[in-house]
């Protein structure tokens, strides 16, 4: 494995995120691209070319952090989210929620709805967080 590819295992969770927000968000992979813009730096981070062998499995650069804060930009979610969808696909890493397993529970019963229900559930715990 070069190092800058893809490891060889079945995990897409962040291949999955972006499948799903990019059909979501209506948009091609250029457009998507396109706003893909890191905040910190006002740089465009990725490629359409990056975007589309990422979601059709191809082997890609690993995303550095930039990289990450720009698709989270792009993809319209919190970075958090595309942290642990990246760091599950390419490291094997899985984000446990809490001891008492309330948390993973109250996620596992979200696989019960649908990409629309789960999308404005987001939009919900989002108003409970955000600080006015």
């Amino acid at each position: 494995m070069a190092a800058q590819d893809r490891p060889d295992t079945e995990r897409s969770q962040l291949r999955d995120l972006v499948r799903d927000r990019k059909g979501t968000l209506g948009l091609s992979y250029e457009r998507l691209a396109a706003r893909c813009v890191d905040p910190d730096t006002g740089q465009q981070t990725v490629k359409g070319s990056w975007l589309h062998r990422l979601a059709t499995g191809l082997p890609v650069q690993i995303p550095d952090f930039p990289m990450l804060r720009g698709l989270a930009a792009g993809l319209d979610v919190p970075l958090g989210r595309v942290q642990d969808a990246a760091g599950a696909e390419f490291f094997g890493m899985d984000v446990v929620w809490s001891a008492s397993g309330e948390a993973r529970a109250l996620l596992q019963s979200t696989e019960t709805l649908t990409p629309t229900q789960r999308e404005q559930l987001q939009r919900l715990l989002d108003s409970f967080t955000r600080q006015e």
